[in-house]
């Protein structure tokens, strides 16, 4: 979340009438992710999420994530549910943006997730996938395995101060070569997060509360979601991995949906792959940097340290299996 587009007092005002959600009492930006302007809404009713949809969205896609999110929150998921306008749409435009007003959710993100989060964390996603499993829209990954020498070469190209050491061009070349060499080619696929990082769940009285943010989420392996879990959730700030963290994770998960053993032999070749992923758009966003947001990009530096990581792993046991 982030805010890249000021939005007027009139506009505001505007938008509340199009709603039955009451009066707006106050209006807070909130300075956090990196993909669309996010703010707080406090009306007379309650807490609400407004989000503009900023152009790295493709105003096409919304139908599935406002789709996804409503059908996840009427199974009765922890998902936030967007909230309709008074015609029955639950997307409307808001300066010149596609927008939406979504439920608030109770709870808070963890900064240092504990081995019992991850648990929580394994029990939660495996519920999504459950849950989603008869989601009639399709959207493919966008940012899956086919965008991704793409991107490093969008990078490479908009590196004008040289910001990309020349060993470290070599050595995610030589990661791209060999996942797109390997990828595989028919594991149990699904809807999936693709972006499930500490700051997207919520957490109140342990138990998982809320999961947000559903911006990034496409049909794809299942697997490669627990590969960006372990990527986000079982690092700590040193660059160790934890494997306590790890085997809680997997186990947690394992217990609502059964990890396939060919999901778990390529288990190590996934992390590799959304390490190599969530570098490169690091990357980009670092050379690209918006001028005026309210959040600085994160350095892709810590994901460099994990795709070495997962590079050396030689089977599902280095994860705590």
């Amino acid at each position: 979340m982030a805010v890249y587009t000021h939005v007027s007092d009139e506009a505001l005002d505007q938008l509340l009438e199009e709603y039955s959600i009451g009066e707006l009492l106050s209006c807070k930006g909130i300075a956090e992710g990196v993909e669309n302007s996010n703010f707080l809404l406090h009306t007379s009713e309650g807490f609400f999420i407004l989000t503009l949809y900023e152009k790295r969205v493709n105003e096409d896609d919304l139908p599935f994530f406002i789709g996804l999110m409503q059908h996840l929150a009427d199974k009765g998921y922890v998902s936030p549910r967007p909230i309709e306008n008074k015609t029955g749409h639950a997307l409307t435009e808001v300066a010149g943006r596609p927008a939406a007003i979504i439920e608030f959710l109770d709870g808070r993100s963890v900064a240092r997730p504990t081995p019992d989060h991850c648990a929580l964390l394994g029990e939660s996603l495996a519920h999504m996938h459950q849950t989603a499993s008869d989601f009639h829209i399709m959207r493919p990954n966008g940012l899956g395995m086919g965008a991704w020498r793409p991107l490093f070469e969008a990078a490479l190209r908009d590196d004008a101060r040289g910001m990309i050491r020349e060993s470290e061009k070599q050595e995610i070349e030589s990661a791209l070569n060999l996942l797109e060499g390997n990828w595989p080619s028919n594991l149990p696929q699904g809807v999936i997060h693709a972006d499930l990082f500490p700051d997207n769940i919520f957490f109140l009285k342990n138990r998982v509360s809320g999961v947000i943010d559903y911006y990034f989420a496409c049909n794809d392996y299942l697997a490669y979601d627990i590969a960006v879990c372990l990527n986000a959730w079982c690092f700590e700030n040193d660059g160790s991995f934890n494997i306590t963290k790890a085997r809680k994770l997997l186990s947690a998960y394992g217990k609502v949906r059964l990890i396939e053993k060919s999901e778990l032999d390529a288990l190590p070749l996934l992390c590799q792959g959304a390490a190599v992923r969530f570098y490169l758009t690091r990357l980009y966003d670092w050379i690209n940097q918006v001028e005026g947001a309210l959040v600085k990009p994160k350095s892709p530096e810590e994901y460099l340290k994990k795709i070495r990581f997962h590079r050396d792993v030689k089977t599902v046991q280095d994860y705590g299996l």
